[in-house]
């Protein structure tokens, strides 16, 4: 085994933080997977590094899973299902998929991230979430070293959340997954405001024009990490009672707003936080971005725990404010 030592981790999380791995494999077959996890299973899984937030050295062995692949599998008149490995770029998959002409991942255009970590945060944009299109994942049990296949209602998909997040945390690691997709009569979901507007002068508008129109929106209010160290939405969306939402409603008529349902309303955390002051604002390397509120940034020279702390003052002054509570969205290592 190709075991590397004292590794920094800098290139390998989208935040660009600089801690070390004490011992660093990268994997990139499900064979060699079960043979080091059955010598050691106390790991560490690092996939694109792009829902993470580090905030010390890892001591634990750090797999860095590598795993690549596209397969077409049955098709039927107007479905298709494909299964992407782990390791598989999220971004690209979503292009390919989309020059294939395979319909239902387009909203989902720009994710930093890989296939494999996507079902963890059932990662969800513009109207549209993975559990929409997810078939089913294959996955190892670290433990025992087993694969075991893991359906749509076994994964327990929430808002930004699934089994992985809770009772399965830690125990299991995705090799791949498979997405059901159309290839004839695809539904275009194009409810997101800037979309309408981007496609509206198109006759007949494809998934290329949709995922083009994200890709425009995402560009223009997100960073790219590869410019500037980010991990995309840092906190999620808080869903607040409708009573709780009028009262706010009374001190800020234009308070922007998705119904849930009937006695829930989801509020923009991007929103909350600009409120308060926070956009744009930097604390030495650590800051909030100057376009989009909800995503914090490493400036270059960040620790992860100032950035930690930094999450720390927002949801603080939110919840003095609002009376809101906002959860982190990224998993804090």
């Amino acid at each position: 085994m190709n075991i590397q030592h004292n590794i920094s981790l800098k290139e390998y999380n989208t935040f660009g933080i600089d801690v070390y791995a004490k011992q660093f494999i990268a994997i990139n077959s499900v064979k060699k997977l079960v043979e080091i996890i059955n010598l050691n299973n106390d790991i560490f899984l690092l996939g694109g590094g792009s829902n993470m937030l580090l905030t010390s050295d890892i001591e634990k062995l750090v797999i860095h899973l590598n795993l690549k692949g596209i397969i077409v599998n049955d098709t039927e008149k107007d479905i298709v299902y494909v299964t992407a490995e782990a390791g598989e770029n999220w971004n690209e998959f979503v292009l390919w998929c989309i020059s294939q002409n395979y319909g239902g991942l387009e909203n989902l255009s720009l994710i930093p991230g890989n296939v494999g970590t996507s079902p963890i945060q059932n990662i969800g944009a513009y109207g549209v979430e993975i559990k929409d299109t997810f078939y089913q994942l294959e996955a190892l049990e670290i433990k025992t070293g087993k694969t075991k296949i893991f359906t749509k209602d076994e994964c327990n998909f929430g808002y930004r959340n699934s089994i992985f997040k809770n009772e399965l945390k830690g125990k299991y690691i995705i090799v791949n997954v498979t997405f059901k997709l159309t290839k004839n009569n695809h539904i275009l979901n194009t409810s997101y405001g800037a979309i309408s507007a981007i496609i509206q002068n198109k006759k007949t508008p494809t998934i290329k024009d949709v995922s083009d129109a994200v890709i425009a929106i995402r560009q223009s209010k997100l960073p790219n990490p590869k410019e500037i160290g980010n991990s995309g939405s840092f906190f999620k969306n808080p869903v607040i009672s409708k009573k709780h939402f009028n009262i706010l409603k009374e001190n800020y008529p234009k308070i922007p707003h998705y119904i849930v349902n009937n006695n829930e309303i989801k509020i923009p955390a991007g929103w909350l936080i600009e409120q308060c002051g926070f956009k744009g604002k930097r604390f030495g390397d650590a800051g909030v971005h100057s376009k989009q509120a909800l995503v914090l940034v490493n400036y270059g020279n960040a620790t992860g725990k100032e950035i930690l702390s930094l999450s720390k003052k927002i949801q603080q002054k939110v919840t003095e404010i609002f009376n809101i509570e906002i959860e982190i969205e990224v998993n804090v290592i």
